[in-house]
């Protein structure tokens, strides 16, 4: 496998909206993408504000650019800001350096894409995020 599948993409949207539901977090907008970057799949729930599906696929964007997690984008931005500040001109979908943002891999370690979310706590975007893709069978990337 080289590229997460549409099934996987919409099982990874379902079970992250699961987990949402489950800790009672605020509407989340999921983006899911190829390694290439390229939207595979994206859905918002009901109530989520307008600028989200930008925001989920900048994480996930940000994250397959960089090849970290935007968690670690994050800490990027902390200590060098200037840098991280530099890419969002040059990164077609932008770079959005919160959690929420996961590198996705097959069981053999390959990248196959990345998910993004937003909505709530980045923290807890992060965590629906992980949880779709453990329901998808795939492995995130640490």
């Amino acid at each position: 496998m080289s590229v997460i599948t549409l099934d996987q993409a919409n099982t990874i949207i379902a079970a992250a909206f699961a987990k949402g539901k489950e800790l009672n977090l605020k509407p989340l907008s999921i983006a899911v993408l190829c390694p290439g970057g390229h939207l595979i799949a994206f859905q918002r729930a009901d109530g989520a504000s307008t600028l989200r599906p930008q925001i989920a696929t900048g994480k996930a964007s940000g994250a397959l650019a960089l090849g970290i997690n935007s968690r670690a984008i994050a800490d990027m931005a902390a200590e060098r800001p200037s840098f991280v500040a530099s890419l969002g001109p040059i990164a077609a979908a932008g770079i959005i350096p919160a959690a929420g943002g996961v590198i996705v891999k097959d069981a053999a370690g390959k990248i196959v894409g990345a998910i993004g979310i937003t909505g709530d706590t980045s923290d807890n975007d992060e965590a629906a995020a992980l949880a779709g893709i453990a329901a998808a069978g795939l492995v995130a990337q640490g």
